[in-house]
């Protein structure tokens, strides 16, 4: 207890001390702060930005997030999900327009833009979801099959009419 007295007295005797203490918390929440928004933008960015190389993996990546989301649902119980897809990606090119003009008619060239032999990708259009039919164990449950229902609208934008909800 004669410690923390000395402790005490030492720090009360430091000209500004509310002033050093304020920056070091100041400090410890500027670094929690810029930790954890880094984090999640990360995480963010990665998640809609994944690197699918073809629909089916799209596919495989949204049916396990959408079984991981439903299953978190208060009464679902055990869920499985399929989903179809109407197209796989497609892919808008950089592109160089050139008009020319010959005589009274004009003329316009468009060449795809390439680097490193590659074309340069403006927008990458992802798969139409056509369908989705959720089986899950607690879906005999009016309320809990509307809120499987409403969660899969919300997550997936697509209409009541394209989803099917089995037990």
């Amino acid at each position: 207890m004669g410690k923390l007295k000395d402790i005490w007295s030492k720090l009360k005797s430091i000209k500004h001390i509310e002033i050093y203490l304020a920056l070091i918390v100041g400090l410890v929440v500027c670094v929690i702060y810029f930790s954890t928004f880094t984090n999640k933008n990360d995480t963010q960015e990665e998640v809609s930005t994944g690197n699918y190389t073809n629909g089916v993996e799209y596919v495989d990546y949204l049916e396990n997030k959408l079984c991981n989301v439903l299953s978190n649902i208060e009464g679902v119980g055990n869920v499985s999900a399929i989903i179809t897809i109407e197209n796989d990606f497609s892919y808008e090119y950089a592109t160089d327009k050139e008009t020319s003009q010959e005589g009274e008619t004009s003329v316009t060239t468009e060449t795809t833009i390439l680097v490193n032999g590659e074309p340069v990708i403006v927008n990458k259009i992802y798969p139409t979801i056509k369908g989705v039919v959720i089986v899950a164990s607690g879906s005999e449950d009016f309320a809990v099959k509307m809120d499987i229902l409403n969660a899969v609208q919300t997550l997936l934008e697509i209409s009541a009419e394209d989803i099917t909800i089995l037990n």
